[in-house]
């Protein structure tokens, strides 16, 4: 097993070598989305590992289900990969250029950002999302997941590495840390001899970890808290659909809804509606007295922190408000600055939700399950940035990219 700075040291070689080598980012993506498919018994088998430590561990229903992989869920992975390989290259366009009247000529090009290293939790198919990007846009990646998702880690990247290589590029452009303990985390932050970024996916307490002892250059990408207001000119039958399929189609991730606010004009045909759909799953509701007044004693009285929380679970908050500019108010003080939907038939509200809400995808009759890099077009993402410097939303390939001035002269001095 490598040591973090071994790791380090090996991506920086092989991103020198990847800016001339001879062979193909395309033919090496294609590589991995066939070898993916092709030896997926062999991830499964290790994701059954981890499977059964986890329920071992405790792990919940909903980080069960992120860490699981079937063959469905590798070959989404492999038409990711695909998908990337049929996007045109981001590094080496001209940006702009001008010659200056001593005849400088100067152009701005994209270039690779170099080494990328990514801390994540347990969610496997980001292990390939992630090296896949990074390696069309001509970056080297240093992958460190949780200890849940190690041995599907440790073969997809395998499998992958064999990929490159069989491609001519250096196999070093996919790295991964083997060593689960929070001692190469903390490694990780502080190589700035070698690591260009850091990118975090996962839950607040991993967030916050790295962009508060990171030394290394940090994209923050967003937990995510996301909220629905049913405005008071709402069609419920289309709430009732959206909230259900923004709550309960997928619990685990980061785009799945968190808070529904409710006009207190609506709430009492509404809130029935919905939450009659919403038991369907099982989802428990942690409501606002008014909402328990509507809904019963199936409701637990609300506190401070469900308004806060990322449930990621069959959990829901809930409030009634008064007005338009109270939902507004909530969003903009409990928002993770995520993905935030208004359900309504007012061309007015739905301008103003999508003018003053301050978050990195606003939708109006929309699920925001859709705030994903692949449901965007963007082919596989990297991460959802609610950062808003160097990137915002789903970052797909145009964000892991930088550029350079490149300066042709005659012998000017200055």
């Amino acid at each position: 097993m490598l040591s973090v700075k071994e790791l380090g040291i090996n991506a920086k070689k092989a991103s020198r070598a990847l800016l001339t080598a001879k062979g193909s980012k395309n033919e090496a993506l294609r590589n991995i989305a066939n070898d993916l498919e092709k030896y997926a018994d062999t991830i499964i088998a290790a994701n059954d590992i981890d499977i059964k430590n986890g329920k071992e561990a405790g792990l919940s229903d909903a980080m069960i289900d992120r860490l699981r992989l079937d063959e469905t869920r590798i070959k989404g992975i492999s038409d990711g990969v695909r998908e990337i390989i049929a996007m045109a290259d981001p590094v080496g366009k001209i940006l702009e250029g001008n010659t200056l009247s001593n005849g400088l000529n100067i152009t701005k090009v994209t270039v690779p950002l170099g080494v990328i290293g990514i801390i994540f939790e347990s969610r496997p198919n980001v292990t390939a999302d992630a090296a896949a990007l990074c390696l069309k846009a001509g970056n080297c990646v240093i992958l460190r997941g949780g200890k849940e998702a190690i041995n599907s880690n440790k073969a997809i990247v395998e499998i992958m590495r064999d990929s490159v290589s069989r491609a001519g590029l250096p196999k070093d452009c996919i790295n991964l840390v083997e060593d689960t303990t929070r001692n190469s985390s903390i490694e990780l932050m502080g190589l700035t001899e070698y690591l260009d970024v850091l990118i975090p996916r996962g839950g607040a307490g991993l967030i916050k970890a790295v962009v508060e002892n990171a030394k290394v250059p940090v994209i923050e990408t967003g937990v995510g808290n996301c909220h629905a207001y049913v405005d008071e000119f709402a069609d419920i039958d289309m709430a009732k659909e959206i909230i259900f399929n923004a709550k309960t189609s997928r619990v685990s991730v980061c785009n799945a809804l968190e808070t529904m606010l409710i006009h207190e004009k609506i709430a009492d045909k509404a809130l029935p509606a919905i939450y009659d759909k919403l038991k369907d799953k099982d989802v428990s509701i942690r409501g606002c007295e008014k909402t328990k007044a509507i809904l019963g004693d199936t409701v637990t009285i609300s506190t401070e922190d469900d308004y806060k929380n990322e449930f990621l679970d069959y959990i829901l908050a809930v409030k009634v408000v008064s007005s338009f500019d109270d939902a507004i108010n909530h969003i903009a003080k409990y928002s993770s600055g995520h993905s935030e939907t208004i359900i309504t038939e007012n061309y007015e509200n739905a301008e103003r939700f999508l003018n003053e809400i301050d978050s990195s995808a606003v939708y109006v009759n929309a699920s925001t399950r859709f705030t994903d890099g692949g449901q965007f077009g963007l082919g596989a993402e990297i991460g959802i940035s609610t950062q808003k410097l160097h990137a915002r939303g789903p970052m797909g390939l145009s964000n892991l990219i930088s550029t350079k001035y490149v300066i042709r002269g005659t012998g000017q001095i200055r």
